[in-house]
């Protein structure tokens, strides 16, 4: 949970309280300020920067805003969030001070949260209920079941100690030990750590299937690696926030969230444009002094704020004469490995689980199913992906909005998307080109074998690899984090050491991107913690 929630102070740079801009103080509003991407904490930072009185403009390459978070009408009559998903982290705080919901920002809570079924018969689902979800786990495993609520507890000690640094400025690996002692959680921090994800879960549980389906290691994929367990933390954060009503599937799709957060950066005064590409990020002696659209279009700025990668920042957009050498050589060396891909269609009917959930089912059980039979499964499929091939072994995460949304499709009709990892970034002697069919036709392949009559249930598909992700959002690698989420590349090391404060070597240029702190999702932290930085170094005399 935000730490507004629990009635703390958000801390500023200095200490000062964060909340004191975002309480309406004024500052200059003859200062120029560009936002580079319509993504969402680009529109995030805007809406903030607008709301404490600068000249903000938002810059977006694409025809619509929203970045990864968007709703495409992919297949005439129907809509998908064609890329992020679900909302389970964008911040209460956001959602309250930039009034979201005034502006269309509508959540279905699902229950159950998760359903997996295994090759097996058995199936699982999680609900937000720990007793029910225990009870269901009793069908599976005894001895799992008495063991899942001190796995529950033990990811809500965890979640404690990153909540606490969530909507701060990125705190060091000391200050991230010591508050974990004075809450009593070190033992906890140093397993996050140190183990590596695959022994957490064998300590916890004895059946492939529930160590299957409570695995949620994303961007570090080697679950043998020591420190794993860190990285699946992030991904947890979720299940212990107290606004239950703001994690699940958006109304409309992810792209309303977007356009609820352009609204509300009007609605501030800020000024948004489509279809205006920057291609270069000016200086002059050392300091931003705007922005060059991909037309030749010249835009002077006080301030920029890139919410692309960076990567794509660094070695894309600005000038490496402006950049020492150490630094781009930090900036090439960052980890973008994590790649994953998404399939959508476009459906006649829903996927038949019944042999799992019996002929009369809620559909509303289906809004969210997870595929991955076992940990080696899983395994062989990051072992895939870091060879260079597209996995053999689909860790699938499947999504079916409309049974919650009808607006989606047409009556009767449905669509469904999923979000498919591990994936390499490049295909090793090939090109996602090639493969892409071919994925295509396995993927169906694979959700075959619980739901028999997909085939005939797919009106149309489409896949959207990790080169296509890249070239449609912008992306490097098709990295929908921006870099990869891994203890090297969190807190005070996101993106780089001395560059985790959303300053760069550039004066007056920012980062608000997913690249920085706290990291990726749809959280909107990191466009609220930059221009709150950003205002914190303008003074309140400004």
């Amino acid at each position: 949970m935000a730490l507004s929630v629990l009635g703390l102070g958000l801390r500023s740079l200095t200490g000062e309280p964060f909340d004191r801009f975002s309480r309406g103080m004024s500052v200059a509003a003859d200062k120029q300020v560009i936002i580079v991407g319509g993504g969402h904490n680009g529109l995030v930072a805007a809406a903030y920067l607008a709301r404490a009185g600068l000249d903000v403009q938002v810059l977006e390459r694409r025809e619509l805003v929203g970045g990864a978070a968007v709703t495409e009408e992919w297949f005439p009559g129907y809509r998908l969030s064609t890329c992020s998903y679900i909302c389970h982290l964008l911040q209460q705080k956001v959602i309250e001070e930039l009034e979201l919901r005034k502006h269309g920002f509508h959540v279905y809570s699902l229950e159950p949260m998760r359903f997996m079924p295994f090759p097996n018969g058995n199936f699982v689902r999680l609900w937000h209920d720990d007793d029910k979800s225990a009870e269901e786990i009793d069908r599976v495993s005894p001895h799992d079941a008495e063991s899942f609520p001190r796995w529950m507890s033990f990811w809500k000690s965890a979640s404690r100690i990153l909540n606490e640094h969530f909507l701060c400025p990125p705190p060091t690996l000391t200050e991230l030990f010591d508050k974990a002692r004075d809450m009593g959680e070190q033992d906890v921090l140093e397993t996050l750590l140190t183990v590596p994800l695959k022994d957490l879960l064998e300590q916890y549980f004895e059946s492939e299937e529930m160590r299957a389906f409570v695995c949620s290691q994303v961007d570090g994929g080697d679950i043998t690696a020591p420190g794993s367990a860190y990285a699946s933390a992030y991904f947890h954060l979720a299940d212990f926030r107290d606004d239950q009503e703001n994690h699940g599937l958006v109304r409309g799709g992810m792209g309303t969230i977007t356009i609820a957060m352009a609204r509300a950066a009007e609605a501030h005064g800020a000024s948004i444009r489509t279809d205006a590409e920057v291609a270069r990020i000016l200086t002059e002696r050392g300091r931003v002094t705007g922005v060059e659209l991909a037309d030749g279009e010249v835009l002077e700025a006080d301030v920029v704020v890139s919410n692309a990668d960076p990567k794509r920042t660094f070695l894309t957009l600005v000038d490496e004469e402006d950049l020492n050498k150490e630094f781009l050589r930090g900036i090439r060396g960052l980890n973008t490995n994590s790649a994953s891909l998404k399939f959508h269609c476009a459906l006649n009917e829903l996927p038949d689980f019944s042999a799992y959930l019996g002929p009369d089912f809620d559909p509303k059980h289906l809004a969210s199913i997870k595929i991955c039979p076992s940990l080696d499964y899983y395994q062989a499929s990051w072992e895939d992906a870091r060879g260079g091939r597209a996995s053999r072994y689909p860790v699938m995460q499947v999504q079916i909005p409309t049974v919650y949304d009808p607006t989606l499709a047409p009556e009767g009709h449905h669509v469904m998307s999923m979000w498919v990892y591990y994936q390499p970034a490049k295909i090793k002697g090939g090109t996602w080109s090639d493969e892409k069919e071919a994925v295509g036709e396995r993927l169906i392949d694979e959700l075959s074998q619980y739901a028999p009559n997909i085939r005939r249930a797919i009106v149309d598909w489409a896949v959207f690899t990790p080169e296509d992700i890249e070239e449609r959002v912008g992306l490097t690698d098709g990295n929908i984090r921006h870099i990869d989420m891994i203890p090297q590349q969190v807190l005070r090391r996101r993106p780089l050491p001395g560059w985790a404060d959303y300053r760069t070597p550039i004066d007056g240029l920012y980062m608000c991107g997913a690249g920085t702190h706290p990291g990726g999702e749809v959280t909107g932290a990191p466009g609220h913690n930059a221009a709150h930085m950003i205002l914190e170094e303008m003074g309140a005399s400004i």
